[in-house]
């Protein structure tokens, strides 16, 4: 018996430690994602209004009725369109603030924590500051104050038949995301060897070439990773559509992403229908899934082809 603690316990009890510090973490997650992810799936079949221990099995019912609820399909696509410019807007802002942050000597630090600071503020607090400061669609909104002194009008940012919202929740999103996958980046740039730089110089490769068969090539990695959180962060979009568009009284057309369709049709109604949620999250988590594996498969492909 003693020996089995020994071996357990590892050098001078380190195994001990280890899980002592590794157990907080372990438990939360379990108690915090899958156990919800799990009873998520088993009220998505059943009709569970008020209640978290329902009896009715209604089997696939719930899955039926968001399949085929108009509202919910357009809340797919919303989620397709604020995906084509918020991933690509960010991965190529956060590249950009990366590349130029890693090209300069001094100040680095600083200008480090100042593109990061955004990354701490509250969602919530930030979509008050960009719609009632930035795009308050009033004479006294700081864009449309700006636009009337190069001679333009004022704009609805937030309200009428028109699409400026889109510009208000991409710059949102843009502003708060930015400087977190700077620092993912920042992180990939400090692993590539200068030796391969020196190398590429006396090759002759600067600027451009030496971006586009170097530095990215080295980076695949990390731009796979930063584009997957990307792409889970924007099917969890909800504070700035919310506290956005919310207030203004109804929502645009596709302005609804899939978590605030399922958030007015199982829980804004007071009805608390938990089983519709469920089901609702089950199909968001397939899609992440499935976008997830498109993702490896073109990133593979990719490889496979410089390979060769």
């Amino acid at each position: 018996m003693k020996g089995f603690l020994r071996r357990v316990g590892g050098h001078q009890g380190s195994t001990w430690w280890f899980l002592a510090f590794v157990a907080p973490f372990v438990i939360g997650l379990a108690l915090f994602v899958y156990i919800p992810i799990f009873w998520s799936a088993y009220l998505s079949f059943f009709d569970a209004r008020n209640t978290v221990t329902p009896t009715k099995f209604v089997g696939l019912d719930n899955y039926r009725y968001l399949l085929g609820d108009r509202l919910f399909q357009q809340s797919i696509v919303t989620f397709i369109g604020f995906s084509a410019f918020i991933v690509p807007a960010t991965f190529v802002a956060s590249l950009g603030l990366a590349l130029l942050l890693d090209g300069i000597k001094t100040g680095q630090a600083f200008f480090r924590s100042v593109f990061f600071i955004p990354t701490a503020v509250s969602y919530v607090i930030a979509a008050m500051i960009w719609r009632l400061a930035f795009f308050s669609g009033t004479r006294f909104g700081l864009v449309n104050s700006l636009l009337r002194q190069v001679g333009g009008e004022n704009v609805n940012w937030l309200g009428g038949t028109n699409s400026w919202y889109w510009l208000v929740l991409v710059s949102l999103r843009l502003w708060l995301q930015a400087g977190f996958y700077m620092i993912l980046f920042i992180a990939g740039l400090n692993k590539i060897p200068l030796e391969t730089y020196e190398a590429a110089a006396l090759d002759g490769a600067t600027g451009w070439r030496l971006l586009r068969h170097i530095t990215l090539p080295q980076l695949r990695a990390t731009s796979v990773a930063v584009l997957m959180l990307l792409l889970i962060g924007a099917f969890q979009a909800f504070d700035e559509f919310f506290n956005l568009l919310g207030t203004m009284g109804s929502y645009p057309p596709y302005a609804r992403p899939p978590l605030v369709h399922l958030y007015l049709i199982s829980i804004g109604g007071g009805q608390q229908d938990l089983g519709l949620g469920g089901a609702g999250t089950m199909i968001i988590t397939a899609l992440i899934v499935f976008f997830g594996l498109v993702q490896n498969w073109l990133v593979n492909r990719t490889e496979k082809a410089d390979a060769s």
